[in-house]
C-alpha cells in the first residue's frame, strides 16, 4: 500500500514539473508576444513624436543649414516659359547679361508628400526642344519617380533627430539604401525587375508614412530648395574646375613631343651640310603647281597633315608643301621630314626667324601683353597674313591648319570660282542661328565697325583657305589686317585670336564654298555624325580637344592615327603610341 502511493506521488509530481516546464512557458511567451507588436509600435511612436518636438527649433533655422553646409537660395521661382531663367548668352552659366547671378531653380510643387519636378529645363527652353526632350524624359517615369522619391526620403530623414535610432529612422535608411543600389544599376523603366518595383512600392509607402509624422510643408518646401541650391552651385563649381583643367591641357606641350623634338634637334646638327636640303628644290617656286602652307610648330601635327595630302592626291608629284615654323623647331622639322619624305611630293621648310623684312609693328604688337593665352599671341597664326610677302613667286595657295586631317584629293580647289573674291572658305552659319555671326566675335559698339560693317554677316572658317595672293596685293589687305591689329590692342574691339581679324580683314572678299568641303568640330563637339566626318574631304579639329592630346575626343583619334607610323623609330624612343 505504502508503495503505491509513493508511485502515485511520483507520478503526481512528474506531471506537475512536466506542466511547469512545457506548458506554462508556452502560455507565458504566447501572451507575451500577443503584446510585443502594440507595445514596439507604441515605443516607435512615442519616439517619432517625441522628435518632432525636438526638431521643431530645427524646422524654424533650416535657412541656415549650418551642419550640412545648405544655403537657401534667393526666393525666386521660375516657371515654364519664364526667359529670365536663362541668361543671354546662352550657355547656362546662370549669369544673367549685367554679370549678376542668376538662382538655376526648378519649379517644385507637392502632391501628398512627393516632389514633382518641372520636366522642363532652362537649358531646354533655350534650345526650344521642349516636346522633344519631354517625351525622352516620360520613357523612364519610374526610374525618374524612384530618383524623386531619393530626395523626399534624404529630406525627412534630414528631419530626425540626430543620433535617432527610430523603426521609422531605419526604415527611411533601408529604404533609401534599396533604391539607390537599383537606381545605380539601371536607367531604364524597361530593365527593372519585379523586386525593384516592389522595393519602390516599399518607398512610397514609407514616404506616407513619413508624410504623417512631418507634416511642416513650409519646413520641407525649405529644405528642398536649399538642397537644390547646394547641389547646383556644385555642379557650377565642377564645371568651372573641369573647363580650367581643359584650358590648362590644351595649353600644355605633352612630354611625348617634348622629347621627339630634342631627338630629332640633336639628330639633325650631326648631319652632314649637303644631307640638310631636300630634293626638288626648284618646284618651289613654280605657280602652276598645287602649293600648300602650313604654319606650325607641331611635328606630329605636321606630319599628319602632309601624310594624308599625300595618300589621298591624284597627282603627288605635283603637290608641294611650305612648312613655315620658329627657329626653336626648325631643326626638328627638318630632320623629321628628311628621315619621313612626302614620297613624290615636294616639301620646304621655312625658318620665320629668317624673315628678315617682317615689319617692325609685327614683332612689337604680338609681344604686348594684351592675352594671357599664348596661342592667340601666336607669331605662326599671325603670319598667315603675310601669305603673299612670303611666297612672292606665287599666284595661289591652299592654307591648311595643322589641326586638318585630308581625306580626299583636293585638286579640285584649285579650279573654284573665286569670282574676284580673294578667300575661299567654308561658312559656319546656318539659317536660324545667331552664334557664328559677325557680331558674336566683334564689338558693335565701337562707331568705326558699326558703320563699315553687318553684324549678322556669316562667318567663315580658318583652316582649309584657298588664298588668290595676286587679289590679295591689289587690293593690300595686309594693310587692312595692321589697322584692325593696331586698333584691337588699344581696346576691347572683339575677342582674342586671329579668327576675328580674319574676318574683318576678308569681310566682303570671301567666296562661300561648299559646305561638304571642311567638316569642323572634331575637337569640340561629340556629335558629329560619323557618315559627315567619312564624306568630307577634310576634317578640321578645332578646339582644345586636340587629337594628340589626352582630352583628345577618343571615337574621332582613328582618323587622325592612321597617317602616322607608330613603329617609327622616334616615336617608340619617345613613347608616342595610338
Amino acid at each position: 500500500m505504502m508503495k503505491k502511493q509513493r508511485i502515485r506521488r511520483q507520478r503526481t509530481l512528474i506531471l506537475c514539473l512536466l506542466f511547469i516546464s512545457v506548458v506554462a512557458p508556452i502560455v507565458f511567451f504566447a501572451d507575451r508576444l500577443s503584446r510585443l507588436p502594440l507595445s514596439l509600435d507604441r515605443k516607435s511612436f512615442a519616439e517619432d513624436v517625441g522628435g518632432i518636438t525636438r526638431s521643431v527649433d530645427d524646422a524654424l533655422q533650416l535657412t541656415q543649414e549650418a551642419e550640412e553646409g545648405l544655403k537657401e537660395p534667393d526666393r525666386v521661382v521660375y516657371s515654364v516659359g519664364d526667359d529670365s531663367a536663362v541668361n543671354d548668352t546662352g550657355n547656362g552659366s546662370g549669369v544673367n547679361a549685367g554679370g549678376n547671378k542668376m538662382p538655376l531653380q526648378k519649379n517644385l510643387s507637392f502632391d501628398g508628400g512627393k516632389e514633382q519636378p518641372d520636366q522642363t529645363t532652362g537649358q531646354e527652353q533655350h534650345n526650344g526642344d521642349l516636346h522633344s526632350q519631354a517625351q525622352q524624359v516620360d520613357d523612364d517615369v519610374k526610374i525618374r519617380e524612384m530618383k524623386d522619391d531619393l530626395i523626399m526620403a534624404r529630406a525627412y530623414l534630414s528631419f530626425a533627430p540626430a543620433k535617432s535610432n527610430s523603426h521609422l529612422v531605419k526604415e527611411l535608411k533601408m529604404r533609401i539604401k534599396d533604391i539607390d543600389r537599383v537606381v545605380r544599376l539601371t536607367n531604364k523603366d524597361s530593365k527593372l525587375s519585379q523586386i525593384a518595383m516592389q522595393r519602390k512600392r516599399a518607398m512610397e509607402v514609407t514616404l506616407a508614412k513619413s508624410s504623417k509624422l512631418y507634416p511642416d510643408c513650409h519646413a520641407m518646401s525649405t529644405r528642398l530648395r536649399a538642397m537644390a541650391y547646394n547641389t547646383e552651385e556644385q555642379l557650377r563649381s565642377q564645371v568651372n574646375e573641369a573647363y580650367f583643367l581643359i584650358q590648362l591641357a590644351a595649353r600644355t606641350f605633352p612630354k611625348g613631343l617634348h622629347c621627339l623634338s630634342m631627338r630629332l634637334t640633336s639628330d639633325y646638327f650631326t648631319l652632314q651640310p649637303g644631307n640638310q636640303e631636300f630634293p626638288n628644290r626648284h618646284k618651289v617656286q613654280q605657280p602652276d603647281l598645287y602649293h600648300y602652307a602650313i604654319f606650325s610648330d607641331n611635328i606630329l601635327a605636321c606630319a599628319v597633315v602632309v601624310n594624308s595630302t599625300v595618300i589621298n592626291a591624284m597627282e603627288p608629284e605635283k603637290v608641294v608643301f611650305h612648312v613655315v615654323t620658329d627657329a626653336l623647331n626648325y631643326p626638328a622639322m627638318m630632320m623629321w621630314f628628311l628621315t619621313n619624305p612626302p614620297g613624290e611630293a615636294t616639301i620646304e621648310i621655312k625658318n620665320m626667324d629668317d624673315l628678315k623684312w617682317l615689319p617692325s609693328i609685327f614683332h612689337s604688337l604680338l609681344t604686348q601683353p594684351v592675352s594671357r593665352d599664348p596661342r592667340y599671341s601666336s607669331a605662326l597664326n599671325h603670319l598667315r597674313f603675310y601669305l603673299p610677302q612670303v611666297f612672292p613667286s606665287l599666284n595661289k595657295i591652299l592654307f591648311l591648319d595643322h589641326d586638318v586631317v585630308v581625306q580626299r584629293d583636293l585638286m579640285k580647289l584649285w579650279k573654284v570660282d573665286m569670282k574676284g573674291k580673294v578667300n575661299g572658305a567654308v561658312e559656319t552659319c546656318s539659317a536660324g542661328n545667331s552664334f557664328h555671326r559677325l557680331g558674336t566675335y566683334v564689338n558693335f559698339k565701337e562707331p568705326s565697325l558699326a558703320e563699315s560693317f553687318d553684324p549678322n554677316a556669316c562667318t567663315w572658317a580658318f583652316g582649309m583657305n584657298m588664298f588668290d595672293l595676286r587679289e590679295w596685293r591689289q587690293r593690300k589687305l595686309t594693310d587692312i589686317y595692321h589697322k584692325w591689329l593696331q586698333m584691337g590692342n588699344r581696346s576691347l574691339l572683339m575677342k582674342e585670336g586671329t579668327l576675328p581679324l580674319g574676318q574683318l580683314t576678308f569681310y566682303n572678299q570671301t567666296v562661300a564654298l561648299d559646305r561638304r568641303w571642311h567638316v569642323l568640330g572634331l575637337g569640340n563637339d561629340p556629335t558629329v555624325e560619323r557618315g559627315e566626318i567619312e564624306r568630307a574631304p577634310v576634317v578640321h579639329y578645332d578646339g582644345n580637344m586636340k587629337p594628340w592630346l589626352e582630352i583628345g575626343i577618343p571615337k574621332y583619334k582613328g582618323y587622325w592615327n592612321r597617317f602616322l607610323n607608330f613603329n617609327q623609330p622616334f616615336l617608340q624612343q619617345c613613347n608616342i603610341h595610338e
